[in-house]
């Protein structure tokens, strides 16, 4: 079974909306504009790249996982103001995720999570092609373990949505 893989990233157009809000109105929907103070700490789930020291991130609730099943989810997301949404090529890893302590989360079509690992971010490839050996696994979410919080959703390079 082909196990190569594909990294999707957020698309910037989901966050267009948000760059220029005051913060007041970004308060509302519970958004924060920080400044990054360390590298790594700021994983930008759109150029899954780490914003820099001094670099402007957004903070927001995002619907990471908006299907139906109760496995939903919405979490924070940090996403630099001078994003470009990643492209990656198949089988590429962002540097973002090597140096992670990670939650791998394989889900099946109907979007009901059947299987959940933790690894070292350096087992990724091997921990991403074990999982899609199986022919249940339709799709992978990838989490930083410590925060919990969503990285990146992974496909499998022929079958990428």
């Amino acid at each position: 079974m082909n196990t190569d893989f594909i990294i999707q990233a957020l698309d910037k157009g989901l966050f267009a909306r948000f760059m220029n809000m005051e913060e007041k109105a970004l308060d509302a929907v519970n958004g924060r504009w920080l400044v990054a103070d360390a590298s790594p700490g700021y994983p930008c789930r759109v150029s899954l790249r780490e914003a820099s020291v001094g670099e402007r991130v957004l903070l927001i609730p995002f619907p990471y996982h908006d299907v139906d099943s109760p496995y939903r989810a919405c979490g924070p997301v940090f996403v630099r103001q001078q994003a470009d949404t990643a492209e990656l090529d198949v089988n590429e890893i962002p540097d973002i995720l090597p140096g992670r302590l990670l939650s791998v989360r394989a889900y099946d079509s109907a979007h009901m999570m059947i299987h959940a690992q933790t690894i070292q971010g350096t087992q990724f490839e091997q921990a991403v092609r074990s999982q899609f050996s199986s022919e249940a696994v339709s799709y992978l979410q990838i989490h930083n373990a410590n925060p919990g919080c969503f990285s990146c959703s992974v496909h499998r390079a022929n079958a990428r949505t």
